[in-house]
């Protein structure tokens, strides 16, 4: 039981806390941060955007491009690493759960860089 005590406590040291999500609902994380979804043992980490080649809203684009959000299910099996895109907006699977990345902000504008701390990825938990 220490030990579970323990693992729990090093676990949120690390990870700055987030919203607590119900199950269903959207929430937003910065990067490094998470959220412990209510009433499951799963949490969610928004790590990073590891590339984001979306077009500008400044810009007239052939394609959308796309943006490469990492993600990390931390759950009692430890943590499992995702790659979520707004390319696509396909959702992982992890064990019963569904994560969703609903939105990534803020969207590119020509011109202007955005910093990586700047992003804040808006995500979902199903089952």
């Amino acid at each position: 039981m220490l030990l579970v005590v323990a693992s729990v406590l090093a676990f949120a040291c690390d990870n700055p806390a987030g919203p607590s999500p119900v199950l269903g609902d959207e929430f937003t994380l910065a990067p490094g941060e998470q959220a412990q979804v209510e009433g499951t043992r799963l949490g969610v980490k928004f790590i990073s955007v590891a590339g984001d080649s979306r077009c500008p809203m400044n810009a007239l684009c052939i394609t959308g491009g796309d943006a490469q959000v990492k993600i990390e299910a931390l759950s009692s099996s430890g943590k499992t690493p995702y790659d979520l895109h707004t390319g696509d907006m396909q959702p992982v699977k992890h064990g019963e759960f569904i994560i969703a990345l609903v939105q990534l902000q803020p969207y590119p504008f020509a011109g202007k860089t955005t910093e990586p701390g700047d992003y804040r990825a808006t995500l979902r938990v199903t089952k």
